[in-house]
């Protein structure tokens, strides 16, 4: 891997026998008994190889672009790359970390429709072509700065995701593409083809036939104008289980089948993100400080309602500015758990979940039941994934939590059965036999990213 040690990055415990990904969870939690309590991730990177197993069963006809921007820890860059998947990046730094895995310029798209000067001169340099773009400022920089660049026009879509603007916030409206398409022809620019993006929180399948639809007209748009339109990215929001996907497949194949057959040459691509890494990490963290909220009154504030009972709050170790920022983008955090020592039969309360930053907007749950917990107690998000795992923030002094990667032996055997071997396609760990509590040692231990 350019720019890295020859040894190991990181290591990945190999789970022998009945070990689950739990055992492992509750195993570091007992480790830290006597130590700081910091938050830390735990990965199952066995999910990464059944994800794309049953992408490639159900969405056979669209290669996959992972959506790097969701997930960014060095395993799951260098298993996708290792399974053939192209790269969504966002920013310079995602560039640099996906090059580095040597996964082919041709193999990248840099998205986002806002660029700066020199992250379009960084792709120019770097031999990344293939851009995205939705206004006339982007190509006039694109222009100036990537000549020779191949521009996948942003297309915007309208959804009946209620609350949800970002279909429209993002992409050009289907009236002022022909605009832009001559534009860019004006300007010396290759188009050579279309993006759009339907949100996960999208639930009406004729909002693809709509976008599909539209981005047959940008097609022969393109054409008309002396475009090579080649490329259609029908864009992410595939939240991870397999009923929303084969719900996509059932609405998207038939419309593709349609204006975009096979014959056509159109290669066809989406961009799960959300996807592949939501239930591949659980997220350990520990409650560091308690506070007793107002009772539940009503009416006269003298008198308590029936349900007379405390609500806790709870203050975190990690917050919305660390692993749960996805609460600042789409409010979808999974719901506590607690570990399995930590199981009782105790009653419940109202309790809400804070970050440590003490601002107000660093609420991670608003409201959860839960039994009434201690400073020093453990609380476990499961399908923590998604977009937790980004560049280090700066909001904070607080280093991102460490992830300790594993897999079982079962699934690592389908990885070398795939072709994905430890000597060639991932050269940047080590895989170790993990054990439980006083089996352990020094160099069994998986060790942090």
């Amino acid at each position: 891997m350019k720019g890295l040690a020859d040894e190991p990055n990181y290591s990945v415990a190999l789970l022998e026998g009945a070990t689950a990904l739990s055992d492992v969870v509750e195993n570091h939690i007992y480790e830290q008994t006597l130590a700081e309590k910091n938050a830390f991730f735990v990965a199952d990177l066995g999910v990464l190889m059944r994800q794309h197993v049953r992408w490639r069963t159900h969405m056979p006809q669209m290669r996959p672009f992972y959506a790097v921007q969701a997930n960014s820890s060095l395993a799951v860059i260098e298993i996708l790359a290792a399974l053939g998947t192209g790269f969504i990046c966002t920013s310079k730094y995602e560039l640099e970390l996906v090059q580095g895995y040597g996964v082919p310029s041709e193999d990248i798209i840099y998205s986002g429709v806002c660029k700066q000067l020199s992250q379009i001169k960084y792709a120019a340099k770097n031999g990344i072509d293939f851009l995205v773009c939705d206004n006339e400022a982007e190509l006039r920089k694109i222009a100036r700065c990537h000549p020779c660049a191949k521009l996948l026009l942003q297309v915007a879509t309208e959804t009946s995701s209620e609350g949800d603007e970002m279909g429209m916030l993002f992409g050009s409206k289907l009236k002022d593409c022909r605009h832009l398409l001559e534009s860019a022809k004006e300007q010396g620019l290759q188009v050579v083809g279309v993006r759009f993006h339907i949100p996960s929180s999208c639930d009406d399948p004729q909002a693809y036939s709509h976008a599909v639809s539209d981005a047959r007209c940008v097609f022969d748009m393109g054409e008309d104008i002396g475009f090579s339109m080649t490329i259609l990215d029908i864009g992410g929001g595939f939240n991870g289980s397999e009923t929303q996907l084969k719900q996509i497949n059932s609405a998207v194949r038939p419309l593709l089948d349609l204006y975009f057959p096979a014959s056509s040459g159109v290669s066809i691509m989406a961009e799960p993100g959300s996807y592949y890494v939501s239930s591949s990490f659980t997220l350990a963290v520990n409650i560091i400080a308690k506070e007793v909220g107002a009772r539940d009154l009503h009416g006269n504030l003298n008198e308590p309602s029936p349900n007379d009972e405390p609500e806790f709050l709870y203050y975190m170790n990690d917050g919305v500015y660390g692993s749960f920022t996805s609460k600042l983008a789409d409010n979808v955090i999974p719901a506590p758990a607690l570990p399995k020592s930590g199981v009782s039969e105790e009653p419940v309360f109202a309790s809400s979940l804070w970050g440590p930053s003490g601002d107000e907007l660093d609420q991670v749950v608003d409201q959860c039941l839960l039994p009434e917990l201690s400073v020093g107690d453990w609380l476990i998000f499961n399908n923590a994934g998604a977009y937790s795992l980004g560049p280090p923030s700066t909001f904070t002094d607080s280093p991102r939590p460490p992830v300790y990667y594993t897999i079982s032996t079962g699934d690592w055997f389908e990885m070398q059965d795939a072709g994905i071997t430890q000597d060639i396609s991932m050269k940047n760990f080590s895989l170790v036999p993990y054990f439980l509590h006083s089996s352990q040692s020094d160099e069994a231990l998986s060790v942090p990213a």
